[in-house]
């Protein structure tokens, strides 16, 4: 058995745990070898952390033989992405910037998850700060896809999703602020849930966005991700966005059935708004007749357009993690990577009435999203088809092109993406399942039943230890602006230098070739808003 230990469900091992037929220490030295002989090819981890882990999983195995079993996380590896606070481990933000950083406190999720007893293998590759990447211009490497290292993991939970593909760890955490837990779980086959937005604390982490950051789990099943949720779920007066109230019991929604399940059909994203190849197509069309089966009642759907999600959440969103690493940009912007500041810096140009009238309209297109929901129980839709290859990488793409995990993260409801199904080149496919906000059971109880019925969710990559890494570089930024007008160029100079940065050649061409298309964003927010047009971001006073 112990040569298939690394293939185990959180479930299957935990069942194994409990029941005395597989050590927590067996189990964490089984992928502890496997990383060693794999993690060359795939780069997913920033920092192992095998000597804790064997302690932990020691202590695991003392307390269970001793009858204090703590739960089905007891004795389970898993590793974290790298903006996870850790107590006196690196959390680096795979960032120059923030590479020599070891916190004295744990996240929440972290201290959450030891509290079941489970047992950490280390701290996982990320997009810099969650944000700019892939990247090759930074201290570490960006995670490589198991199923084809030449190709890219998605973004920004990288080494998250590479990690579980390659069969290094059973459950690892993300973040995702538009798409960054759905996005690598769809390229790397595996399963991802971003829960409602506040039910699991952000306390500990390294913010993106304070309105659209989520803390998620990732998994080999929709199974995993319950019992991973039902560990981390719960409130925290430390984040101001957590949810009070009791946790539901994730279990129940462990159904195998969808009977009289109204499911709306988001056929617009890939038909419409970003056509999708045939792959794409077919996988989706066969998913929904496995709904259907399952008892669902299915008909299609519309939310607004890619379009206009894309333009409230990255004036928003932009807007935020710009000032979160203001001082930092200011005293050395060299230090940060070449994509990371082709997102950020064009944020200088929005200014505090871009910033409200995004929220303003962040709230009329909650409202519209949330219409949708009372005809349908649970909506779905693509991922973004198979993954690129690495080199194919466009950092002007975040400002050109929305992608189809962002508008949930801006209606603040569950969303998960589960493996639907493989391309003609081998590549895996995602199926994205979108609920309402609270209601992540539902998105549980569907990605759970699809989960049942369909086995694209057990195929694992073939690696072979000794595979020597495959050479890719990404091509250099372009060097010119675009041909950005003299104005434009002005204007960018100018606001760079309100915000107090100073910036060489290169950085002042990253702002240049961005600069139309933010500017285009928020001149797209300026509709008339009446006296009473609230902002989303409206606060409540604690009632004790």
């Amino acid at each position: 058995m112990s040569t298939a230990l690394h293939t185990l469900s959180i479930a299957q091992a935990s069942a194994l745990i409990r029941t005395h037929k597989l050590s927590p220490v067996e189990l964490t030295r089984a992928l502890i070898d496997r990383a060693d002989t794999i993690e060359p090819q795939i780069n997913a981890f920033i920092t192992r952390t095998s000597e804790l882990a064997l302690v932990q999983a020691k202590q695991a195995e003392a307390e269970i033989s001793a009858g204090r079993w703590r739960g089905p996380l007891h004795g389970i590896p898993f590793a974290l992405k790298d903006t996870y606070d850790t107590a006196g481990i690196l959390t680096s933000g795979h960032s120059r910037v923030a590479m020599t950083r070891i916190p004295n406190r744990d996240a929440a999720v972290t201290w959450k998850m030891y509290r079941a007893g489970a047992v950490l293998l280390g701290k996982l590759s990320s997009h810099e700060f969650a944000h700019g990447g892939p990247s090759f211009d930074l201290p570490w490497p960006p995670a490589r896809n198991p199923w084809n290292t030449t190709c890219f993991t998605g973004g920004s939970s990288s080494g998250s999703a590479a990690a579980l593909a390659a069969g290094f760890a059973p459950a690892t955490f993300g973040s995702d602020t538009g798409g960054s837990i759905r996005g690598p779980a769809s390229f790397c086959g595996i399963t991802g849930l971003m829960p409602t937005y506040g039910l699991i604390s952000r306390a500990g982490t390294i913010p993106n966005s304070f309105t659209f950051d989520h803390c998620g789990p990732m998994a080999r099943t929709m199974e995993d991700c319950a019992i991973l949720l039902q560990a981390t779920a719960g409130h925290d007066p430390q984040d101001a966005a957590s949810i009070p109230g009791p946790v539901p019991n994730y279990h129940t929604a462990l159904r195998q059935d969808l009977k009289g399940l109204r499911i709306g059909i988001l056929r617009h994203y890939w038909e419409e708004d970003q056509p999708a190849g045939d792959d794409v197509r077919a996988a989706i069309e066969e998913a929904i007749f496995v709904l259907q089966s399952l008892g669902a009642v299915v008909q299609d759907a519309r939310m607004p357009p890619l379009r206009e999600a894309f333009g409230i959440k990255t004036v928003i969103a932009e807007t935020e993690i710009f000032t979160v690493h203001l001082n930092a940009l200011q005293q050395r912007a060299g230090d940060f990577g070449l994509d990371f500041l082709q997102r950020v810096l064009p944020a200088c140009l929005f200014s505090s009435i871009d910033y409200v009238n995004a929220t303003r309209e962040h709230r009329k297109i909650m409202q519209r999203m949330s219409k949708v929901f009372e005809q349908f129980d649970i909506l779905v839709t693509t991922g973004q088809g198979a993954a690129p290859r690495l080199d194919a990488h466009n950092p002007l793409n975040f400002w050109t092109k929305p992608n189809p995990f962002l508008p949930s993260n801006v209606a603040a409801g569950p969303a998960a993406s589960v493996c639907n199904g493989f391309s003609s080149s081998g590549m895996p496919l995602g199926m994205q399942i979108i609920g309402k906000p609270f209601d992540d059971a539902t998105v549980i109880r569907v990605g759970y039943a699809y989960q049942q019925v369909t086995d694209w969710h057990k195929k694992r990559p073939l690696l072979s230890p000794g595979t020597p890494l495959h050479s890719v570089e990404l091509g250099a930024i372009a060097a010119d602006d675009g041909g950005v007008d003299e104005r434009t160029r002005s204007l960018c100079d100018a606001m760079a230098r309100r915000a107090g940065l100073d910036l060489d050649d290169g950085m002042r061409v990253l702002l240049y070739r961005a600069a139309p298309y933010a500017l285009e964003m928020s001149q797209r927010l300026k509709s008339a808003h009446d006296y009473d047009s609230m902002p989303a971001n409206m606060f409540q006073l604690p009632s004790n």
